[in-house]
């Protein structure tokens, strides 16, 4: 069995998300048929609102991403899915590229303690995650939002050409493979 296969196995249908009792309530949006269609427009554009908003957004990732699915008719597992671009593991490197993303458009100055990251550690030891980002400021929104959008629109461009480039790949063995069984029964 492909990856795809596995992967639509494990995720949930329409039905079952509208019989859940906590769901049940969205039934009226989550209704239509293209939200849940694996087609090559939905997936990638779908792949696209969820790197985006797992880029964007530190909290409430999932329930943007869906939303903004639900109202662009985009497939709302793969929105979903794809917002897991940032977890725990890749949530620091992201947000540190973003930022010297951000200082280098903006034109401000890292900090003198930025360039050191064995003194930054110690630097903002006692302030809570919110005080720390809220330090970091303009630069780091800035760069969130380039990293953010670039990374979606690539995203669904990468998404839609090699779809496409599969599906071209298949119809020329379909074409090729009716081509041979044609020609050996006319021997």
């Amino acid at each position: 069995m492909g990856f795809f296969r596995r992967l639509r196995a494990k995720v949930p249908t329409r039905e079952q998300i509208q019989a859940n009792r906590w769901l049940g309530w969205l039934a009226p949006w989550l209704g239509h048929t293209r939200l849940w269609h694996w087609s090559r427009r939905g997936v990638a554009l779908g792949v696209a609102l969820g790197v985006f908003f797992g880029l964007l957004i530190p909290i409430a990732q999932i329930p943007l991403s869906v939303g903004a699915a639900v109202v662009l008719r985009a497939n709302v597992p793969a929105a979903a899915a794809s917002t897991l671009v940032t977890n725990p593991i890749t949530f620091g490197p992201v947000y540190f590229a973003a930022y010297r993303l951000g200082t280098w458009v903006t034109g401000e100055r890292l900090p003198a303690h930025a360039a050191d990251p064995a003194t930054a550690r110690d630097i903002h030891a006692d302030d809570g995650i919110w005080q720390r980002l809220q330090a970091m400021g303009k630069p780091l929104m800035i760069g969130l939002a380039i990293l953010a959008s670039l990374i979606g629109l690539s995203t669904y461009l990468v998404i839609t050409l090699v779809w496409r480039w599969r599906t071209l790949a298949r119809r020329r063995i379909g074409a090729r493979h009716r081509w041979r069984s044609k020609t050996r029964r006319s021997e």
